[in-house]
């Protein structure tokens, strides 16, 4: 259900999402309020769920993790109950930064981060294609990364 928002609410979303950790008087000041106002609004927008949370982002080469594999699953069996077991297993999975049911000639598409192919080949192996009703994947690794949302 969408949250009716105005131009000061999208201001603080757009800053936000630039530098989650500006102080309040600071981003009072980008968007034109003052700051308890300012302040009032962005707990109204946690408190309503646009805003989820803050978090640190990280640099995956720096901690060893810069492989990243695009994996197509394709399942045995699409009904709901299937595709809710489905779910709940991939979430399980640290490595599996991303999940998406995809309107294809295959159900999933997930995102894969890990330390290198070897490590790749043993998630998808013993943790991806044990997944309920898994029939098959297929494997797109990339070779560079141009721009990723989280950057």
């Amino acid at each position: 259900m969408a949250v009716d928002l105005d131009d000061f609410d999208r201001k603080i979303l757009d800053t936000l999402r630039k530098d989650g950790r500006i102080t309040f008087t600071e981003l009072a000041h980008k968007v034109g309020l003052s700051k308890t106002p300012c302040q009032q609004r962005v707990r109204r927008l946690v408190d309503s769920g646009v805003i989820v949370g803050f978090r640190a982002i990280v640099d995956p080469a720096k901690v060893g993790l810069d492989h990243v594999a695009f994996t197509e699953v394709k399942l045995s069996d699409t009904r709901e109950a299937a595709l809710g077991e489905f779910n709940a297993a991939v979430r399980l999975i640290p490595e599996v930064e991303e999940c998406h049911m995809i309107a294809s000639s295959f159900d999933y598409l997930l995102k894969v981060r890990t330390a290198d192919i070897r490590r790749y080949r043993w998630v998808l192996g013993e943790k991806i294609s044990s997944l309920p009703h898994v029939a098959s994947t297929s494997t797109f690794v990339a070779m560079e990364t141009v721009r990723e949302s989280a950057r």
